[in-house]
């Protein structure tokens, strides 16, 4: 078929095929993307627009600021109303060389693995998969619908975080193919706070039994003990600390070291909390000083009555296909923190089943590739009908 919003599209391109789809996000996962790479992020980056070029959207790339990748920004402008905005990112957890060292692309049966298969390439890729079969099939919708692919989501979007928001502001539903939650939809998200420690000690030579210097290292040890007992696993209040760095030389005693801290908050006042308790830590020892410095924050998203009506028209898509979805509110940050955080009806958790999140062992399941694009196509035409109703009854 030719569609007036691009060159002719191959009727065989965007097919319900699971095997075709598998071989597509594979492609994607051969691009590896760390974060804090923003050459290897710009080249996934490439693909992207170049397959919504395809698709016949209007390609915005905004450069990367603070050291990150580029940002793509696709618009399928059908109509002036707010629509949808399809959100998600591209980097990943895993650093150049992983697909050589301890993760490659491979297939195990029902399993696909591969550096960001799950998380979240694999969601991506569906949702333009699924956008293409429904252009085959019907044509244009009836929304303007808006792409957009994020380069720095794994680190807490810092420099993409008012891009989003911008965007969302625009659009009246928001959909996140973040990894399907164990058969539920995400209608929310705990809070995630960062934070970077540093604590600053003495010098003296590490040879030297007794003498003025206090270990900045060793500060250090005892307090993410203290941080880490924080967690309250039973609220699902949590304090994680995963990056450590300190000291030059092991004859120094170490007069720095610095830490990462993530922390999450299901509910306001354990936001509070947290930052209470962080902003609170102290050595016990006059000659160690703490520094805390706040990082980027994923705002608490708890589900409005717009989000739940999002929700109730995917599960009745997911009815339709044979697919009984639940939903709640859980933790693992992302970018529909942000959105849903503003009011905007936000659905999280639409992308690929699979396991070993954020792991070596990262997979998907191919055989819940095609229900899942069914259930993104689906949703698609189920809020571009709405608005073909909505637009009705007004007339």
């Amino acid at each position: 078929m030719t569609s007036k919003f691009g060159d002719m599209i191959n009727s065989s391109t965007y097919p319900l095929d699971a095997e075709l789809i598998a071989s597509a996000i594979a492609d994607w996962a051969r691009i590896e993307s760390p974060s804090y790479d923003p050459v290897a992020v710009n080249q996934m980056m490439d693909v992207a627009s170049s397959t919504m070029e395809s698709l016949g959207a209007t390609v915005e790339r905004t450069p990367g600021s603070d050291g990150y990748g580029d940002v793509i920004t696709a618009r399928f402008n059908w109509g002036s109303t707010p629509g949808i905005l399809v959100l998600g990112h591209l980097d990943t957890v895993h650093l150049v060389g992983t697909l050589k060292e301890s993760l490659s692309v491979r297939r195990d049966g029902d399993r696909l693995y591969g550096p960001g298969v799950m998380d979240m390439k694999g969601g991506m890729y569906l949702s333009v998969h699924a956008l293409g079969h429904v252009l085959e099939e019907q044509g244009a919708l009836s929304v303007p619908v808006t792409f957009m692919f994020i380069p720095d989501e794994e680190i807490g979007s810092p420099s993409t975080r008012a891009l989003i928001e911008a965007q969302a502001h625009k659009s009246r539903w928001v959909l996140v193919p973040e990894p399907a939650h164990d058969g539920k939809l995400v209608t929310g998200r705990h809070a995630f706070l960062r934070f970077t420690l540093t604590v600053y000690g003495k010098a003296q030579h590490a040879g030297v039994a007794r003498g003025v210097g206090r270990s900045a290292i060793s500060a250090m040890a005892r307090l993410i003990s203290q941080i880490e007992a924080l967690s309250d696993i039973d609220r699902e209040v949590t304090y994680r600390v995963g990056v450590v760095s300190g000291g030059d030389f092991v004859n120094v005693v170490p007069t720095q070291c610095r830490a990462q801290v993530l922390c999450v908050a299901p509910t306001a006042g354990a936001f509070d909390e947290i930052r209470r308790e962080m902003h609170a830590l102290d050595t016990g020892d006059p000659e160690l000083r703490v520094q805390v410095d706040d990082g980027p924050v994923r705002p608490l998203f708890q589900p409005t009555a717009g989000t739940l009506a999002l929700y109730e028209i995917a599960a009745s898509v997911a009815a339709e296909l044979g697919l009984d979805l639940d939903h709640g509110q859980f933790g693992g940050g992302s970018d529909g923190n942000f959105t849903g955080a503003l009011g905007i009806p936000t659905l999280d958790g639409l992308g690929v089943h699979g396991k070993g999140l954020h792991t070596k062992s990262e997979h998907i399941y191919v055989s819940s590739l095609v229900p899942r694009t069914q259930l993104l196509a689906g949703l698609y035409r189920a809020l571009s009908d709405l608005a073909v109703g909505e637009r009705t009854n007004l007339s």
